[in-house]
C-alpha cells in the first residue's frame, strides 16, 4: 500500500514552545516513532508543515543588519525543507534503520492566482495585539491571538514528481514537498522563478497523493478526529463520512478547514481512503479504524 502522510505543525513545535532545535528534534523523533511501523510495511511518503519555522526565519531576516533586504519566502521555504527534512530522515534512519531521503520540492502555482492579493496563510509566532509585530506585515486573528499572514496560492503541480516516484519505487521512504513546497511560477518561456508565498501543506499533500496514485492520505494533527460543532458544548467527533457530507459542514479556515478540503479532494480524485487524526494513531488511521475517515461519495 502506498501512503502519503502529512505532519501538522504540532509535530515539530507546539504553540507556546521556544523554537529551539533540541525541542523540535524531540518532536521529530516522536513523529518518526509513529511513522516507522507504516514505513516498514508500506511505501511511505512524508510531507510536513513549516509555518512556525518559516516565520522564525522571516523575523531573523527582517532584523539582520547585514542584509539590505530580507530573503524572499521561496528561499526561506527551501531552507525549512532542508532543515526539517534532515531531521526527519535522520530520525527515521536512526530509529528504524530505514532508507530515507529528502527531496527538495518545488510547487508550481499560477502567477495570476487571486491569493497573492489576499494573504491568508499563518506563519511565525502569535502576538497579543495586532500592533505587536513588524509594521509592514499583515496580521489576522488566530484564535485569541494575532499572527502574520502571507499569500497562499493553489498548488498546481510538483516539479520533482518524477524523482519522487522513482525513489518510492526503489523502496525509499521519501520526505518531500515540506511546507507545501517551494512556490514557483512559469514565465512566458516556461522558465521557473520563485514567488513570495507559502503554499498550504495539506492541499499540496492531497495533490502529491493523487499524482503518486497513493492508496491512503493521512492528515496528522493534534486532535483525535474532526468535530462537528467544534468549540461548542454540542461538539461531537465525525468518524466515517463521505466527501459530500463533509463539504456540507463548515470548519475554521486557518486550522481544520484545509485538512478537510484536502481529504475531500483526495477522496473525490479516486483515493481509497483519507483520514484526519492524531499522529500517535497513524497506523490505526491508515487502517480506517481511528480518526475521521473520508471516502468518496458513491456515484
Amino acid at each position: 500500500m502506498r501512503i502519503v502522510a502529512a505532519l501538522g505543525g504540532n509535530a515539530l513545535l507546539e504553540r507556546g514552545e521556544a523554537p529551539d532545535a533540541e525541542i523540535q528534534e524531540r518532536h521529530v523523533l516522536a513523529a518518526a516513532e509513529a511513522l516507522a511501523p507504516l514505513a516498514r510495511d508500506h511505501e511511505l511518503v512524508v510531507t510536513h508543515g513549516n509555518g512556525p519555522q518559516v516565520g522564525l526565519l522571516a523575523i531573523e531576516n527582517e532584523n539582520d543588519p547585514a542584509l539590505s533586504r530580507p530573503y524572499p519566502f521561496d528561499v526561506l521555504g527551501a531552507q525549512t525543507q532542508g532543515m526539517i527534512g534532515y531531521w526527519l530522515v535522520q530520525a527515521l534512519h536512526n530509529l528504524a534503520g530505514l532508507d530515507a531521503a529528502c527531496v527538495l520540492t518545488r510547487t508550481v502555482v499560477d502567477r495570476d492566482d487571486p491569493a497573492f492579493a489576499a494573504p491568508s496563510k499563518f506563519v511565525g509566532p502569535v502576538y497579543d495585539t495586532p500592533t505587536g509585530a513588524h509594521p509592514d506585515w499583515i496580521l489576522r486573528q488566530d484564535g485569541a491571538k494575532w499572527r502574520r499572514v502571507v499569500p497562499s496560492p493553489e498548488p498546481a503541480g510538483l516539479v520533482e514528481l518524477p524523482l519522487i516516484r522513482t525513489a518510492v519505487a526503489a523502496g525509499t521512504t521519501v520526505v518531500c514537498a515540506g511546507g507545501g513546497g517551494i512556490p514557483v511560477v512559469r514565465d512566458e518561456r516556461g522558465r521557473l522563478r520563485g514567488v513570495e508565498a507559502v503554499v498550504d501543506k495539506d492541499l499540496t499533500a492531497a495533490l502529491l497523493a493523487r499524482d503518486l496514485a497513493a492508496d491512503v492520505l493521512l492528515l496528522l494533527t493534534d486532535v483525535a478526529a474532526v468535530e462537528d460543532g467544534f468549540g461548542t458544548s454540542a461538539a461531537r467527533p465525525i468518524h466515517d463520512v463521505t466527501s459530500e457530507e463533509l463539504r456540507a459542514r463548515r470548519f475554521p479556515a486557518g486550522s481544520m478547514g484545509p485538512k478537510v478540503d484536502a481529504a475531500c479532494r483526495f477522496a473525490d480524485a479516486g483515493g481509497a481512503l483519507a483520514a484526519i487524526g492524531r499522529l500517535d494513531d497513524a497506523a490505526a488511521l491508515a487502517a480506517g479504524t481511528a480518526g475521521t475517515v473520508v471516502r468518496r461519495h458513491p456515484a
